[in-house]
């Protein structure tokens, strides 16, 4: 049987940042949700955005109100996790 490896979590000064701005419990359920994104870094949901950066976006948090903006570097194992926000506002300045 194979083993599953995991993906390696990498956040953006950026993406930090939002966090930290984010309410104590919304960022418990936010990060909960970015969490799981190292076991299946396209879990059930996951949408692709079209930008030159080939950017994935998965809903997360309380009501599932949050996005999550990032980018999978299978031949590395690595999830960069470029925005974090509230659905209104993450998607100012995406490229």
């Amino acid at each position: 049987m194979a083993e599953l490896k995991s993906y390696i979590l990498e956040f953006t000064a950026t993406a930090l940042r939002e966090l930290e701005k984010l309410d104590p419990s919304i960022r418990r359920g936010v990060f909960s949700g970015i969490e799981k994104l190292k076991e299946n870094p396209r879990p059930h949901g996951v949408q692709k955005i079209e930008t030159k950066a080939k950017l994935y976006r998965v809903h997360v948090g309380p009501g599932k109100n949050y996005r999550v903006i990032y980018q999978i570097r299978d031949e590395v194992l690595l999830v960069v996790v470029v925005k974090v926000g509230h659905q209104r506002e993450v998607y100012r300045r995406l490229r």
